[in-house]
């Protein structure tokens, strides 16, 4: 699974990864189309490593910076090979918010 390019998921997000190295660490930008703050969402630096494989089915993790709220999010996931012949990436995630107070943390993670 070459995660270099341009991906897209269901809800029209973008992730750009420049470059997979020989370790298998990347970096690139995310660009969500989804948000629930009323500030202009931007593009958002992320940083991850994936398994080198051979057969393919890597395993990855990246973290994005938000530079439009005061929360990070991690995504975890795998690629596939698509039914098409293309590389499908099937991916879970979490969000963590900022709150104001430690009572507030029950609400910060999504």
């Amino acid at each position: 699974c070459d995660l270099t390019g341009w991906w897209e998921n269901d809800l029209g997000s973008r992730m750009h990864v420049l470059e997979v190295d020989s370790e298998g660490n990347f970096s690139g930008e995310y660009h969500t189309a989804v948000s629930n703050t009323e500030k202009p969402i931007q593009p958002s630096p992320l940083v991850g490593s994936q398994h080198l494989d051979k057969d393919g089915q890597c395993t990855f993790g990246f973290t994005v910076n938000w530079k439009f709220s005061d929360s990070t999010a991690v995504f975890v996931g795998q690629c596939f090979a698509g039914d098409n012949g293309g590389e499908l990436l099937q991916t879970s995630w979490l969000l963590r918010e900022k709150v104001d107070s430690l009572p507030s943390d029950w609400k910060a993670t999504r």
